[in-house]
């Protein structure tokens, strides 16, 4: 009942930014929180970078607070997060998870998005 679009991803020097875009679509589901993982290279688990629920609470993994804003659209079916100087060990693939409510059912489900690939190199 949901579907995850990720984009943005791309190639970027030390310092520079890039702004990731997850959009959810579907029906029947209620959203309680958006958030980005990480997969390093060489890493076999993907760690939470950030999260941000629908009433606009955030967190961050420490090494990205500070330089990193997770934000949502005005219909909050959209995730966004602004990443700025960006450093080598944020390099990854980046994955979106949405938490909702299915309905009428009322149980919880996380949806994954595909992965975009954030290279961070000189």
């Amino acid at each position: 009942q949901v579907q995850l679009v990720e984009s943005g991803g791309g190639l970027v020097q030390p310092g520079g930014s890039l702004r990731l875009s997850c959009a959810a679509s579907g029906s029947m589901f209620t959203i309680n929180n958006m958030g980005w993982y990480r997969q390093a290279p060489g890493k076999q688990r993907a760690e939470l970078v950030a999260s941000i629920t629908t009433g606009g609470s955030t967190k961050y993994e420490e090494s990205v607070e500070g330089r990193f804003s997770i934000s949502l659209n005005n219909g909050k079916n959209t995730v966004f997060l602004d990443m700025n100087s960006l450093k080598p060990e944020d390099t990854g693939m980046y994955y979106c998870a949405v938490e909702t409510i299915l309905h009428p059912y009322d149980r919880t489900w996380t949806a994954w998005g595909q992965g975009t690939q954030v290279t961070v190199s000189s």
